[in-house]
């Protein structure tokens, strides 16, 4: 881009993360440069973005986010559109590198690298808080958060990340703003809800968004939970991130679907004693529990399809794994959700229920070989097989006998 004529810079969270000693993740550029010049200057160039136009460059798996400098809205002049509430729906405004400097969002994350003189480019202060461990909204917060509240999120999300703290202007209006959240369409903030708690700080982060009243706004039945049964969801919640932590430090994967039927666990149980209550079975209060569940968490932040079917399969394998033994065990260890429903079960039991004799027993089981496992299941004591109960059945009014229930009869 240079050799074209275009003033190109390294920006954003790749700076930041090379003057802290950081590895960054990824590269973004901004440039002078309309994304259509830019896709003229590299074939392996496709624009993307209705709200802001971007060009992203392709290398091999790699690839480069080009953004054009960006300036200061007016109205809905240039491209630019603004709701009454405040918050950008269009942001096709173009203009120079400072004036793109005072539209991101952080000031440490608003650091340009100039490759012509191979320095830091620094138009808001945010060297100088990125030495002092400060994490500041660039321009007034209250107007900042009503453009966009998912920047409430991001101040979490970063603080939890870089370990800073929040300047007093950028922390204060989160107490008042989170309301906001309401108004973001729920597809977006299970994109949110991702980045939040598998970024590697997952534990502080829950903390910070408790702590700034947010959470609720994402989990509001999960939320209810946590005031209301005597800590077990939140020991659930403190084990199951801190997992995530761990696994992802360690370069495992995660799934949404076990980080979603943690944050639900507490309102499905809850729900499920209240069906139980009514008298239904532990596994049809469970299927109705699930189903309302999702369901009402999916207007607050959704969970696509994909993922709450697994969540649900989690969540009903638990009363199976609660009974140990029988010809069905080795079909339940073969289903591809067994591990998950297993780890899940761990994670009730370090959470305080009272599952140690079934978690030791999986444990046995799946390590086993064949002959250890038959084994196991005949040292389980077999159940007495209940006889079904003689029918009364009426013909022309007249009650008739039933048959004797046989052999091959007993019910299972």
């Amino acid at each position: 881009m240079k050799n074209a004529g275009y003033a190109a810079y390294l920006v954003g969270g790749c700076v930041r993360d090379l003057l802290l000693g950081r590895e960054p993740k990824d590269f973004d550029v901004t440039t002078d440069a309309h994304p259509e010049d830019v896709r003229r200057l590299f074939k392996n160039c496709r624009l993307i973005g209705r709200r802001f136009r971007l060009a992203h460059v392709v290398f091999g798996r790699e690839v480069i986010e080009v953004a054009t400098f960006r300036a200061q809205h007016a109205g809905d002049e240039e491209g630019g559109q603004i709701e009454d509430g405040g918050r950008i729906v269009r942001d096709n405004v173009y203009g120079t590198i400072e004036e793109d400097a005072w539209r991101r969002d952080f000031t440490v994350n608003a650091l340009y690298y100039n490759i012509d003189g191979f320095s830091v480019v620094d138009f808001v202060g945010g060297a100088e808080d990125l030495r002092a461990g400060v994490l500041r909204l660039i321009g007034d917060p209250g107007i900042r958060y009503r453009e966009d509240p998912v920047r409430m999120l991001r101040v979490v999300r970063f603080a939890a990340k870089l370990g800073f703290r929040l300047h007093p202007q950028t922390e204060t209006p989160l107490h008042e703003h989170g309301c906001l959240l309401t108004q973001i369409a729920p597809a977006r903030l299970f994109d949110e809800v991702l980045k939040l708690f598998h970024g590697g700080c997952a534990v502080q982060t829950f903390e910070l968004l408790r702590h700034y009243g947010l959470f609720k706004y994402l989990f509001p039945a999960t939320d209810e939970c946590l005031d209301e049964d005597l800590g077990l969801t939140l020991a659930l919640l403190s084990h199951a991130l801190g997992n995530t932590d761990a696994r992802i430090a360690e370069g495992k994967p995660v799934t949404p679907a076990f980080l979603y039927a943690a944050l639900l666990w507490g309102p499905m149980r809850k729900r499920t004693a209240d069906y139980q209550a009514e008298g239904m079975t532990e596994v049809q209060a469970m299927q109705v529990a699930a189903k309302e569940v999702i369901e009402a968490q999916s207007r607050h932040v959704t969970l696509p399809r994909r993922f709450a079917a697994q969540v649900r399969e989690i969540w009903l394998f638990q009363p199976r794994l609660q009974r140990t033994g029988g010809k069905r065990a080795a079909a339940v260890l073969a289903h591809a959700r067994f591990r998950a429903a297993y780890d899940f079960l761990l994670l009730r039991r370090a959470a305080g229920e009272d599952l140690q004799p079934q978690c030791d027993w999986w444990t046995k089981f799946q390590d086993g070989g064949e002959q250890d496992r038959a084994a196991m299941n005949e040292q389980v004591p077999r159940r007495r097989p209940r006889s079904r109960r003689r029918r009364r059945s009426r013909s022309n009014g007249a009650a008739s006998k039933t048959n004797e229930v046989g052999p091959g009869d007993v019910a299972r």
